[in-house]
């Protein structure tokens, strides 16, 4: 949408204590890089950006929050209110006084990463004046296991699988640190099996990683949803992966992770799984709001992210044919969620609605058939 082009993209960046986090920040206000990027960490965290390295980078330093680096990008830091420093960075973009290619966010190791993405779904201003672009969470490769397999309170998510479930990158980090290929290749298919839909790459150093990879890449676009959804999407770039589509007519599919698996899974806290279902056909748009603004009232926090692309027939009382049915695409986060047409069918088209949901406990049979229900 022409709208998304004048807004600052957003990506959150997330990972668990010691994924390598600082060190990727650090790499981005002091690489050449010819982008002018504003990171904000949060003040909270247990590691923060390198004060020396601020101090010896700095050109100036325009109020307490916001440093200047040498490089062109901006540090920022979050003491009470991201919305608070987002509006500086709006003011003053608007104002001419800024110009940025994008924003970086980190969070704690601990953060669910859901109520920054939120912000930039629900506040109208921040709304208007940046869009979000994508979420990248780091994995330590060589202690992700461990992590996963944190046994936690009845009832309570482990933060680690939440933040590979809402991914839409992966940085499988430090593998320089595990010599066995078999082991990162484990791990590789326990990141799948949480979330067969983000992109991975293996990393050992971030100089070696094009900010083009994690930056700016669209995860958000509801124009790009069709070409993420109805294509094998979770690839490996530079390596073998394997994607996660359905292809019958009507048909669903779902990952699991936190119950065992045949092949020897593992159990990782609360069940944190993916459930994709596909028509072959278009979709009835009042049965299908409904069916989602229900399921979403009552289960909105179970579910992490939700993405879709659906036929809906514009064309009341006629004949259906492809020509009548607009591309109607949506995501949501938890009870966030928003929505647009991006086009129309061409009268040759095949009609093809699919919905992803990545969530914990989810009801997959109750999913998939009040999906279908929805079909014409």
């Amino acid at each position: 949408m022409s709208e998304d082009l004048s807004r600052v993209p957003v990506t959150i960046l997330t990972g668990f204590l010691g994924s390598g986090k600082t060190t990727l920040l650090n790499h981005i206000l002091t690489a050449t890089h010819g982008k002018k990027i504003a990171v904000i960490e949060n003040e909270f965290g247990d590691i923060s950006i390198d004060d020396k390295l601020l101090q010896k980078n700095s050109q100036f330093k325009s109020d307490e929050e916001i440093v200047e680096v040498l490089n062109g990008c901006i540090c920022c830091t979050v003491r009470q209110d991201l919305i608070a420093i987002l509006n500086k960075l709006r003011q003053r973009v608007r104002s001419g006084k800024l110009h940025l290619d994008g924003i970086v966010i980190e969070t704690t190791g601990m953060a669910d990463p859901a109520p920054v993405a939120q912000t930039f779904l629900a506040h109208a201003k921040i709304r208007g004046f940046a869009r979000l672009d994508g979420i990248v969470t780091l994995v330590d490769a060589k202690h992700i296991e461990r992590h996963l397999d944190a046994v936690k309170p009845e009832g309570v998510v482990n933060e680690a699988v939440a933040q590979v479930a809402f991914a839409d990158r992966l940085l499988l980090n430090k593998t320089d640190l595990v010599t066995d290929e078999q082991e990162l290749e484990e791990t590789e298919a326990t990141l799948r099996r949480i979330n067969p839909h983000a992109k991975l790459k293996r990393t050992s150093r971030f100089g070696d990683v094009p900010l083009s990879s994690i930056l700016d890449v669209d995860a958000f676009s509801l124009d790009r949803l069709p070409e993420a959804l109805l294509s094998d999407n979770g690839t490996t770039e530079e390596q073998h992966g394997h994607g996660h589509k359905s292809h019958s007519h009507g048909h669903g599919h779902s990952h699991g992770h936190g119950h065992s698996h045949g092949h020897g899974g593992h159990h990782h806290g609360t069940d944190v799984m993916s459930i994709s279902v596909t028509h072959r056909g278009g979709m009835n748009y009042d049965a299908l709001s409904q069916f989602l603004g229900k399921h979403l009232q009552e289960h909105g926090d179970d579910i992490l992210r939700m993405k879709g692309i659906v036929a809906t027939n514009t064309g009341a009382g006629q004949t259906p044919r492809a020509a009548l049915y607009e591309k109607l695409c949506f995501q949501g986060i938890h009870g966030s969620f928003e929505g647009d047409v991006i086009g129309t069918y061409a009268a040759e088209e095949a009609l093809e609605s699919r919905i992803v949901f990545i969530g914990r406990d989810l009801d997959a049979e109750a999913l998939q058939n009040g999906f279908l229900a929805c079909a014409e």
